[in-house]
């Protein structure tokens, strides 16, 4: 088991899979999203999530890698953060991990990189969306071994992570 919180550009890792934190079209997008597509070759990678589209929230598949270092993406659409409704939103983010993982360990992939699912243009906030991500891949690396990394961007919770999970 190895979880590690790091700061690097998830489009040049080097693991069986990073993870898109996508659309339910999964169309293109911006951010980490359309930071993955331009990476990978949009034009072959558009075309294969095409042929999977539309997804529900937390449902999570996979595709080839194409130009990235990379072999898969595994994509998943987080959900829209609502207020109003807190848990069902925790629910939801936690399955698109849990679902990102299982479909990793079903195809027999020993390291995954993820991005901070919903935390962009989606609304989630930042520290509940981090620390969502970091307990359900603690929770899942109890009974599974994988090489898990979270991609974090932000300063300040880049350093929570590593007093609490290195």
């Amino acid at each position: 088991m190895s979880f590690k919180i790091i700061n690097e550009d998830i489009t040049k890792l080097d693991v069986d899979a990073i993870v898109n934190a996508a659309n339910t079209s999964l169309k293109m997008g911006g951010g980490v999203c359309g930071a993955i597509f331009m990476a990978a070759g949009i034009d072959d990678l558009q075309a294969e999530c095409n042929s999977l589209a539309p997804i529900k929230t937390s449902q999570a598949v996979i595709t080839d890698g194409y130009d990235l270092r990379a072999k898969y993406i595994i994509h998943t659409a987080g959900p829209i953060f609502d207020k109003s409704n807190r848990e069902e939103s925790k629910i939801l983010l936690e399955d698109a991990y849990i679902n990102s993982l299982n479909l990793a360990k079903k195809n027999n992939l020993k390291s995954i990189a993820f991005p901070l699912i919903s935390a962009g243009i989606y609304g989630y906030p930042k520290n509940e969306a981090f620390n969502t991500a970091r307990d359900t891949i603690n929770d899942f690396l109890i009974s599974n071994e994988m090489e898990v990394y979270l991609t974090i961007v932000d300063k300040e919770l880049l350093s929570k992570g590593k007093t609490k999970c290195n």
